[in-house]
């Protein structure tokens, strides 16, 4: 199965592989620049001290306030700014995070799979990430 059988929206908006499999770490992890640990609110995987151990929009919000993340209007690019979305399910429950790379493009980790530049967030609205529920920023 290919990433454009499970992100059918790659095809058209197009996507690049940026890096072989690595197990080590995670989209919510990749967004926060860490490669080096798995972030997820289940006790056996990293999760910021002080925020709660739930898959929650809220507690990924929370997560990444820890790195002066916060709330924004939209993912447009702002050179000041880094910038962050997450991703839902149909239930709300947070899927997958990507982040804002310098020339306006997305870069995403797949699960244990690859990392990706893709050219913007829809690329990734499918059943199995949902679509983005937030987006976050930090001054730079």
């Amino acid at each position: 199965m290919s990433l454009e059988d499970v992100f059918p929206n790659l095809r058209t908006s197009g996507y690049t592989i940026t890096s072989p499999r690595d197990p080590t770490y995670n989209c919510i992890a990749w967004a926060a620049n860490e490669m080096d640990r798995w972030w997820w609110p289940n006790p056996s995987y990293y999760w910021p001290n002080g925020v709660p151990r739930s898959e929650t929009l809220e507690a990924f919000t929370q997560a990444y306030a820890t790195l002066g993340f916060t709330p924004c209007e939209d993912a447009t690019l702002e050179f000041e700014y880094e910038k962050i979305v997450i991703y839902v399910n149909s239930a709300g429950i947070p899927t997958h995070a990507a982040r804002q790379l310098p020339n306006g493009r997305w870069t995403s980790k797949l699960g244990k799979f690859e990392d990706i530049e893709h050219t913007d967030t829809s690329g990734l609205d499918s059943p199995v990430y949902g679509s983005v529920a937030i987006v976050l920023r930090r001054h730079l």
